[in-house]
């Protein structure tokens, strides 16, 4: 028998959730993360694209349920299993078992932080093409002192697919020592943002993210996900230049 789901998660979990034509969400459990202490909790989330040969790609993958796996395929088979920066890697081992045929592609860095967790083939994200999905789905890796994050726009469903360059807790979900450390790290909802600690790490990189941000904006998407919070479904890009206002300055419109 299952357990109570923790405040912060987005039940149901472990199961499908539409978003759009071919594209849904999986809400996974809570993991805690971080210094060790004090460590947060932090809600997962994964996206998977079907594309149009009827693939799967499978973005920053939650845990694997014997239904999930029995949900997946049902929609088709699996292609792709994308690991976006270095430290969301973790079940990325379980479903390379659970789908072998399926390749492996991970941010720069992940090997270095997984230190043998991930032990099989895989392919490392670079540039901005020359990828299986190039034709549906645009891939922008935005590198900083620490990580590279990897953002994703399915083109089809105008979806940006984000997974730290956001965070957006709900204060409702938490206690009140946590909404104190989201408040201070700026990765509180309504007003969700990339989170204090990371902006730092883009501090000698800051033209290069700018121009990013400048990218999917320019993307004009419908909406927008994240790992981390309550996700943006409409309004992509007016809430990528409200997040992002603090790097733009008096950009946008």
């Amino acid at each position: 028998m299952s357990g109570p789901v923790h405040p912060m998660a987005y039940p149901p979990l472990n199961t499908l959730k539409p978003v759009a034509e071919d594209l849904w969400i999986v809400d996974g459990p809570v993991i805690r993360f971080g210094m060790p202490w004090p460590k947060m909790s932090f809600p997962t989330r994964m996206t998977i694209i079907r594309l149009s040969d009827g693939g799967l790609f499978v973005h920053s993958p939650t845990h694997l349920t014997e239904d999930l796996r029995a949900e997946v395929d049902a929609l088709g088979p699996v292609r792709f299993i994308i690991g976006p920066n270095r430290i969301h890697y973790w079940w990325i081992p379980y479903w390379h078992a659970a789908y072998p045929q399926a390749a492996v592609w991970l941010a720069p860095r992940i090997h270095e932080q997984a230190r043998g967790h991930i032990d099989f083939p895989t392919r490392e994200i670079t540039g901005a093409t020359g990828y299986p999905w190039d034709a549906e789905i645009a891939t922008l890796p935005v590198t900083g002192s620490f990580m590279t994050e990897v953002a994703f726009f399915h083109r089809a469903s105008r979806t940006l697919v984000l997974t730290d360059f956001i965070e957006n807790f709900e204060p409702g979900r938490m206690s009140w020592w946590m909404r104190l450390l989201t408040r201070i790290g700026g990765v509180s909802d309504p007003d969700g943002r990339m989170p204090r600690d990371m902006r730092l790490t883009f501090a000698k990189q800051r033209p290069a993210l700018k121009a990013a941000v400048r990218t999917m904006i320019g993307w004009a998407p419908e909406r927008v996900i994240i790992a981390h919070g309550r996700w943006y479904r409409r309004d992509g890009k007016r809430e990528l230049e409200r997040a992002f206002r603090w790097l733009l300055g008096g950009e946008g419109g």
